[in-house]
């Protein structure tokens, strides 16, 4: 018993001696010497940005080639912490040559710490042309953690050129899907929004902070892993093994963090999540992860907290065109590059993936094709694989308990939560809305403006490719009223505008507004010599695209856009004088005393567009500030615009869609705003990728050349959630949600000689137009008597309202402060009330939904009673196969004159157009069965398929050039309406006996 209490002392003390002589090594520096040697490697290149390293450059056997890209806080050492289990060593042993990125450590390179994240992309893509030059081959470009965002970001910006595989571990893409700690994505957003824009532009992390906040992640683990080293300090033989890798941890692998490039990543890859959407944005140039198309495989941790499984699945949907595959290792975020696991299954796992890629071997095995969402992943880290991953399993339940009672009130609050993200959002634009008085400033140059102060920095306009900042934006403007100003422009002049929807056109209308004079928006297929005369626009501001048209009608023109420099020679004809604008210094421009940059107020003219009413006559459209000002902020809160929207403008600058509704709204939303090129189906799926478009904005049949063309091809999983604009046809809102099905459709209406904006919020009835924005004008359908014209007088002596579903004339309030364009009436519906009187009839459904039925003068007066337009083009539109509907007026009998008393009447006529193969498919029975909604009297007296419909620049089809051709002549594909209701081909015969010949 002695001999056994003197062997136990004695062990105790030998423990302790060995405990304190270890500890007293440890203290020193800063652990044990392993023995163990880092993998030979030779820097190639050392630029400003990187050395790149070749590992085994003694090695001149052939094998596939591989770059290794390390996160910006984490050492390039992570690729050779052990010895044996490093990745080099073991790629190397599998006969992949591998390569190493070093970025080095921000706080020790010369102008580390202005780094941008675009930097590193950049670096990397140099990186991959300077391998490719040495080996003559395409590269394999792998990364861990945010070296794997890199990695896809490089491969979208190179569209894959030179590069045969992707291979990431534990690499993010759908960041918001699934962020570190359960953190909800409503809340992390808009943090890293402020953080990017008020933290970390002015500061670092330096390496010490990284690792403490990577250490915070899993302050169990790391708490857990320094007892087990404490509990252990006296065996040094135990601790060996791991001494490397806990060294790499506890202090050698950490590196400081620029600045600038993490507010970069916080706002483009975390607060508006672009690896998804796309869009974003490396040294100017738009990418999208929708343009990887080589093969990609991407290591997943089941129980990484850090790069989530959901997060990092994300790439199945962001790159549609790749042959993505997924491997799944059940460890943590660290053990997926670093340890026994990785050195076992990681690293062979990708030589494997490298030699197949090369057509060296086979497939490895476990590795298959990713799912979004495999059966029981879930949407974080699983109870089950934390367990797996070796975690203490009473510290592991309360997490994951913990874990599902968080994620069961998020559930339980989301709807209230988006409510009220909606209302701070929503709450203060109405409020500054209905705070407008005719002397407040307000005007598209004074929004600008404030968006400038605000996010300078911030990316404003997207066109082909190239992006535009605020700061950019606003200087250009600036420069332009210089040029402006240079030619003898003053506030309040009427100045025309004829030029595409690009940046230029868009920066005219915004430095006009800014001056205080007033923008007269022309179009080509616009009578422009009756719109220069009606405005008196003596001045016309054109591209060169419109040069000769612009001349013909004013002897004054000023040229912008389309470059500038010696070989461009502008030429003036006798009698007129033609500036180059592009030529004019604004350094050199003195700017006048009366010079008050955006002096509009809400009651001043702003703008004045055009409209053809029901007789095609061209009518001006004046738009104030105030009016201006109701578009733009009503619909930017009806679409719910935010600075991580990015909106396609498709209509024409011309438009009110394209003015009030997508610029307007996009400058009240902060949000960014794409310019189309042109409207076909490539290039809108093309555009609508790299720009990461989320709303795009319509006229009219636009959307027609896009989801009905056979060139029409989009990734399922795009960014786009809305379509707003005006005008749709029903049938072609169908197809539209067919298209896009997690989206939906925002149709608006505003009358051009009144205050109403009316929009369909809900989007649950096709052709609907719903009810008046917040804080716009009220309205009301005031019953009408005979010819639409007059008023229907109640027993009260006021206007009577309109019964649900009765047609009448839409109404909307007329506010005292502001003046008006269309005729106002006083006591209308009660006493002492003012009520703008529109020209525009409309019905209400028994929700209280209003239903648009066509202009006042557009009504075909028909022997059986009215014929409203509208109702007709919108059932039609819904017939399988119609591509494009218009109805029109013929008048037939009588003396020709038209009059009421010649003798004659007038038919509704509705020609259709039909997709290739489908003419056969319109029948009587499928007319029949469109237009049963409509009473017999209320449907066209000849429906016709025609050859096509002329089309306005804003894609509203023109039935004038139909109309003159007058009764379609008799054929196969023309029907009639029979007194009972019911269509019959029509013949000479029928023609003849109904007098229509």
């Amino acid at each position: 018993m002695d001999v056994d209490l003197a062997r136990g002392i004695g062990g105790a003390v030998n423990r302790v001696l060995a405990t304190a002589q270890n500890g007293l090594e440890v203290l020193r520096f800063g652990g044990f010497d392993t023995g163990t040697e880092p993998a030979p490697f030779q820097v190639v290149e050392t630029e400003k940005m990187f050395r790149l390293r070749r590992y085994f450059p003694d090695d001149e056997g052939a094998g596939a080639h591989v770059i290794l890209v390390h996160p910006m806080m984490v050492s390039a050492n992570i690729y050779d912490v052990t010895e044996e289990k490093g990745a080099v060593s073991v790629l190397h042993r599998h006969g992949i040559i591998p390569w190493v990125v070093d970025f080095g450590s921000p706080d020790r390179e010369e102008g580390g710490k202005e780094r941008t994240l675009a930097d590193h992309i950049v670096a990397l893509s140099r990186i991959v042309d300077i391998v490719r030059e040495t080996t003559g081959c395409d590269v394999h470009l792998a990364g861990y953690s945010q070296g794997g965002m890199f990695v896809y970001q490089c491969a979208a910006l190179r569209r894959s050129k030179g590069i045969a595989s992707v291979i990431t571990f534990g690499s993010p893409v759908d960041v918001l899907a699934a962020l570190p700690l359960g953190l909800p994505a409503g809340l992390a957003a808009p943090g890293a929004e402020f953080l990017a824009d008020k933290v970390f532009p002015h500061i670092s992390i330096p390496g010490w902070l990284a690792r403490t906040g990577f250490q915070m992640l899993d302050p169990v683990k790391t708490a857990r892993s320094r007892l087990d080293f404490l509990r252990q300090l006296h065996d040094r033989d135990a601790l060996l093994p791991r001494e490397d890798q806990r060294r790499f941890l506890e202090d050698d692998g950490w590196v400081a963090w620029s600045g600038p490039a993490i507010a970069e990543l916080l706002r483009q890859f975390v607060s508006h999540n672009r690896m998804m959407s796309g869009g974003f944005v490396i040294n100017g140039d738009l990418v999208t992860l929708a343009e990887i198309t080589c093969p990609v495989l991407a290591f997943v941790g089941t129980a990484d907290d850090i790069g989530q499984p959901a997060a990092v699945r994300g790439i199945v949907r962001a790159a549609p065109k790749a042959d993505v595959y997924e491997y799944r290792l059940p460890v943590g975020h660290f053990g997926l590059v670093v340890g026994s696991v990785s050195g076992n299954q990681t690293w062979p796992t990708t030589a494997e993936w490298i030699r197949w890629c090369e057509k060296l071997g086979p497939m490895p095995d476990d590795v298959e094709p990713m799912s979004e969402n495999p059966a029981g992943s879930g949407t974080g880290v699983t109870m089950a694989s934390r367990v797996q991953h070796g975690l203490n399993a009473v510290a592991d339940a309360s997490v994951g308990i913990g874990r599902d009672l968080v994620d069961s009130a998020v559930s339980m609050q989301r709807t209230s939560r988006a409510i009220a993200a909606e209302s701070v959002r929503t709450v203060p634009r109405l409020f500054r809305l209905g705070q407008i008085q005719p002397s407040t400033r307000i005007s598209l140059g004074k929004l600008m403006s404030e968006n400038n102060r605000r996010a300078r920095e911030k990316e404003l306009f997207l066109f082909e490719n190239r992006v535009l900042t605020h700061e950019q934006v606003n200087t250009r403007i600036d420069n332009v009223v210089a040029g402006l100003i240079s030619c003898g422009i003053r506030p309040g002049q009427r100045v025309g505008v004829l030029m595409d929807t690009r940046p230029s056109a868009l920066v005219v209308v915004a430095a006009l507004s800014r001056l205080g004079s007033v923008g007269v928006l022309l179009t080509p297929d616009l009578d422009i010599s009756v719109g220069v005369k009606m405005t008196e626009a003596r001045v016309i501001i054109t591209d060169p695209n419109h040069l000769d048209i612009a001349r013909e009608h004013s002897n004054r023109v000023l040229v912008l856009g389309g470059g500038s420099g010696d070989s461009r020679v502008i030429e003036a004809a006798d009698g007129e004088t033609v500036v180059d604008m592009e030529q004019i210094d604004p350094d050199a421009v003195p700017l006048p005393s009366w010079y008050r940059p955006d002096p509009g107020l809400a009651g001043d003219l702003a703008f004045i567009l055009f409209t053809r009413g029901a007789t095609f006559e061209l009518t001006p459209w004046p738009v104030t500030n105030h009016r201006f000002a109701i578009s733009a902020f009503g619909a930017a809160s009806a679409a719910g615009l935010t600075a991580n929207d990015t909106v396609y403008c498709l209509p024409p600058l011309s438009h009110p869609s394209g003015l009030l509704t997508t610029l307007g709204a996009t400058l009240v939303g902060r949000s960014r705003i794409a310019l189309s090129n042109g409207v076909d189906a490539k290039t809108f799926s093309t555009e609508v990728l790299r720009y990461g478009v989320t709303v795009v904005s319509y006229t009219w049949t636009m959307m027609a050349d896009v989801v009905r063309s056979p060139d029409f091809e989009i990734n399922q999983h795009n960014p786009i959630r809305l379509f707003m604009g005006s005008g749709m046809p029903a049938g072609l809102w169908a197809d539209v949600l067919d298209s896009f099905p997690r989206a939906h459709v925002l149709e608006f209406f505003a009358t051009a000689d009144g205050s109403a904006i009316l929009s369909n919020v809900s989007g649950a009835k096709l052709g609907a137009m719903g009810r008046p924005l917040p804080e716009t004008s009220a309205v009301k359908i005031a019953a009408v008597d005979g010819d639409w014209e007059i008023l229907r007088v109640g027993d009260d002596g006021f206007i009577a309202e309109a019964g649900v579903d009765e047609v009448g004339v839409l109404m909307s309030s007329a506010r005292h402060r502001f003046a008006t364009n269309g005729p106002v009436l006083s006591d209308v519906f009660g006493s002492h009330d003012r009520w703008e009187l529109s020209n525009h009839l409309f019905r209400t459904d028994s929700d209280g939904d209003l239903w648009y039925m066509g202009a006042v003068g557009s009504v075909i007066a028909s022997p059986g009673g009215p014929v409203f337009r509208p109702p007709i083009e919108q059932a039609l539109s819904l017939v399988r196969g119609v591509d494009l509907v218009t109805v029109y007026r013929v008048h037939v009998g009588g003396d020709g004159d038209g009059g009421d008393g010649d003798g004659g009447v007038d038919l509704a006529v509705a020609a259709l157009t039909v997709r290739d193969g489908a003419a056969d498919s319109i029948t009587v029975s499928t007319l029949r069965g469109a237009l049963g909604g409509l009473s017999a009297a209320e449907r066209p007296h000849l429906i016709t398929i025609v050859g096509s419909i002329d089309l306005s620049e804003s894609y509203r089809p023109l039935s004038s050039g139909l109309a003159a051709k007058g009764v379609p002549k008799p054929g196969p594909r023309v029907w009639y309406r029979d007194e009972e209701g019911r269509y019959r081909r029509f013949t000479k015969a029928v023609a003849t006996e109904l007098g229509w010949s």
